[in-house]
């Protein structure tokens, strides 16, 4: 899935944000100046929160990267350890039927 719940919801405000903001612009009552004043404070901060978002959803993924490879590497582990019972198990088997011959 792209968006988990909190992903979905932060999306969801954003783009309210941006449409309230575009809505004030058009009946804003103060200067230009204060106007693109408060736009500009507003877009760093709304810039600030979406480098957080995006920080977390990268320490996120590397987690989940993280978790795969361990896993991973534990199962080459027990595959390993398999394929040497395995192999010890079919060379005592062979032993045993070259006594017998």
């Amino acid at each position: 899935m792209l968006f988990d719940d909190g992903d979905e919801f932060f999306l969801g405000i954003a783009i309210g944000a941006l449409l309230g903001a575009g809505v004030a612009l058009l009946l804003a009552p103060d200067s230009g100046r204060r106007t693109r004043r408060r736009i500009r404070r507003t877009a760093e901060e709304w810039s600030d929160v979406a480098g957080d978002r995006m920080q977390d959803a990268g320490d996120r993924l590397q987690g989940a990267a993280d978790e795969a490879r361990r896993l991973a590497d534990d199962a080459l582990k027990v595959a390993e350890r398999s394929g040497t019972r395995l192999r010890g198990s079919v060379e005592r088997r062979a032993k045993k039927l070259r006594i017998r011959t």
